[in-house]
């Protein structure tokens, strides 16, 4: 037989039946493969897909899917690599046909006119000039008799498993996928499939489909049984998977769980699966089955602006410092290298996180920093402690709440000649909605981030109220995220202490990779009396295009503006912006960015600034 004909039959016929080699077939089989080597193989010259009566979706479907076309356009055109793909093309066809309602179809595979199943994969030929696949898609077959019982109260049926709707194949998939998951949403976790019958009749061109399931009892979470754990205490991995033992199984708590494990970035695989025996008591044990991440990581970054200098950072990683997947960070990084003004810069930073600390959603995070800033307008040297709670409500949703104790010693005024220490004692509280698909290459979705921290203050420091707001949004303008239009905006604001007796670091500048591009870093701020600082609010506004021109390439065209306030969106204010042109090359780490930027409109104090402004890094710019 050379042709695929009705489904698999014909493919059992034309490669079912076992040869066995004669003495000296092996040793003829290598000396055949070695005269059949890539340099002595003619270049071929087309594969071409005939499908008579075919649709464009089909087509589409095809040209994406075929084995031969794909081997193609990655140039592996050799005899010896065609022939074995060309014989595997006919299940890959009849696989896809089957999807789209197709039970009789006709496969032909000729190779220079040659079908490719009657070619012994000993005689391959030495060239091959031209493939063509052809198809005869045969008559579309519709659903006859179709039954899936018993079904779970509510279920409700894909659109198109019914009688007399095109029958393709991954609808049965679905309906039986459907009706499955309905049965174990409602705490029948080990619901199966008894029997099924699905019969193609070629006489009525229908597809008969009779499945029945056995949904099994209704069963409750036992005991959570770790395995594959070598250096994380069982009760831990009991604890943040946090199932609710004794409640009703559902296979949702079950994916939360296996999140919840995943997120700690202790482990490199997390599978969670229920015991195939049930309790006598009704409950059904869960095993958590884990592969730990190596415990330590070190990595490295760099960053560059034009007048801000070079940024360079590195950090250490421990994941499961203490065996409950408690994680260690410590950070360290020097900017200001080669910059046209202020001066080096370093910062130390400490992170320590462990998760279910008061229950399985809520986390301990506390941190210690040392930060020396040699700025336009002052110099600082602060040391601050936090520790916070933070509590994930859902996917999208969490919120944190805890302290700060800030101190900072600072150089401020004409000269840098004033000097004050500044100390406060906040407690912070944040929500946050984050629904994009890709952090740091987001094309759908939005992000909210809003905090209030009153604080007390001592030293020179009045006490007040610092509100921040950060909002992004991305839209993908139906193109499959080849074109993103992407905005940004920022609000902050100070209430309750004057400019001169606000922590330096607390106040609020413009200008920069993170706020305006196109104009120096912090290049926006106020002066007051004399002397030069950031203001106590400021607003900005970006929007991005981002067109995708490759898989791994894509073009952006941005525009950024900043406004800085002495008061509250009040007293004396100005105002900047920017706008330019940017290349992001993806990488396994996210894409790597750059943007050239130059002034739309110059703040008094940047009006003798550079034309043009340079930004390189990891990640999109929001």
């Amino acid at each position: 037989m050379n042709r695929a004909k009705a489904g698999w039959y014909a493919l059992v016929g034309a490669f079912g039946r076992a040869v066995r080699p004669a003495p000296g077939a092996a040793l003829r089989a290598m000396l055949l493969c070695l005269a059949l080597s890539p340099g002595s193989a003619l270049a071929l010259n087309s594969i071409e897909l005939r499908v008579p009566g075919g649709s464009d979706d089909l087509m589409a479907t095809l040209r994406a899917s075929s084995l031969l076309l794909a081997a193609e356009a990655a140039g592996r055109t050799d005899p010896v690599e065609l022939m074995p793909t060309a014989r595997a093309e006919y299940g890959r066809l009849i696989g896809l046909l089957y999807e789209h309602g197709h039970y009789a179809p006709t496969i032909d595979i000729l190779i220079d006119g040659r079908e490719a199943a009657d070619i012994s994969p000993l005689s391959n030929p030495r060239a091959i000039d031209q493939i063509v696949i052809a198809i005869d898609l045969g008559p579309l077959f519709t659903f006859g008799e179709v039954s899936v019982s018993p079904l779970a109260p509510g279920t409700v049926m894909p659109e198109g498993f019914a009688t007399g709707q095109p029958a393709r194949s991954v609808l049965v998939q679905t309906a039986l996928a459907t009706a499955l998951d309905a049965w174990r949403a409602q705490g029948h976790a080990h619901a199966e499939v008894h029997a099924q019958n699905v019969v193609a009749n070629h006489n009525t061109r229908q597809l008969n489909v009779r499945l029945v399931l056995s949904p099994g009892s209704q069963l409750r979470f036992g005991a959570v049984v770790p395995q594959g754990n070598e250096r994380t205490r069982s009760e831990r991995i009991v604890a943040i998977a946090g199932l609710p033992a004794g409640d009703v199984y559902d296979p949702e708590d079950l994916a939360a769980a296996e999140s919840r494990l995943r997120t700690t970035g202790t482990f490199a695989s997390v599978v969670m699966r229920t015991s195939e025996r049930e309790n006598p008591d009704g409950t059904v044990d869960v095993e958590a089955r884990v592969v730990e991440s190596p415990p330590r990581r070190l990595g490295f970054g760099a960053e560059y602006d034009t007048e801000a200098g070079v940024r360079l950072s590195g950090f250490w990683l421990h994941r499961n410092l203490f065996g409950g997947a408690e994680r260690l960070r410590l950070e360290a990084s020097v900017d200001g290298i080669g910059a046209q003004v202020d001066g080096l810069g370093f910062a130390l930073n400490a992170a320590f996180t462990r998760p279910a600390t008061i229950d399985r959603d809520t986390d301990l995070e506390v941190g210690v920093s040392a930060v020396r800033l040699i700025e336009r307008d002052y110099d600082a040297d602060s040391f601050e402690i936090t520790a916070r709670l933070v509590r994930q409500y859902s996917d999208a949703l969490s919120a944190s709440l805890g302290f700060a104790l800030r101190f900072e010693v600072a150089d401020y005024g004409a000269g840098k000649l004033t000097s004050a220490n500044f100390g406060s004692f906040g407690v912070p509280f944040s929500v946050t909605h984050d629904t994009r698909d890709n952090a740091l290459d987001a094309r759908t979705g939005h992000y909210l981030w809003i905090e209030a921290m009153p604080y007390a203050g001592f030293g020179q420091t009045q006490s007040g109220l610092r509100l921040q707001f950060d909002s992004r949004l991305y839209a993908d303008l139906g193109t499959d995220g080849r074109v993103v239009l992407a905005g940004r905006a920022q609000v902050g604001a100070i209430y309750g202490s004057d400019l001169a007796n606000t922590p330096r670091g607390f106040l609020f500048y413009t200008g920069g990779g993170g706020s305006v591009r196109g104009m120096p870093y912090q290049s926006l701020g106020v002066t007051s009396g004399g002397v030069a600082s950031g203001g106590r609010s400021f607003a900005s506004l970006s929007g991005e295009v981002r067109v995708r021109m490759t898989d791994t390439l894509t073009l952006a065209a941005f525009a950024d503006a900043g406004r800085v306030s002495s008061g509250v969106f009040n007293g004396a204010s100005d105002w900047q912006a920017g706008g330019g042109f940017g290349i992001r090359y993806n990488t396994p780490i996210g894409p790597l960015r750059l943007d050239l930027a130059t002034p739309l409109r110059r703040n008094a104090t940047a009006l003798g600034s550079s034309s043009y402004q340079i930004y390189l890094g990891i990640g999109q710019s929001f």
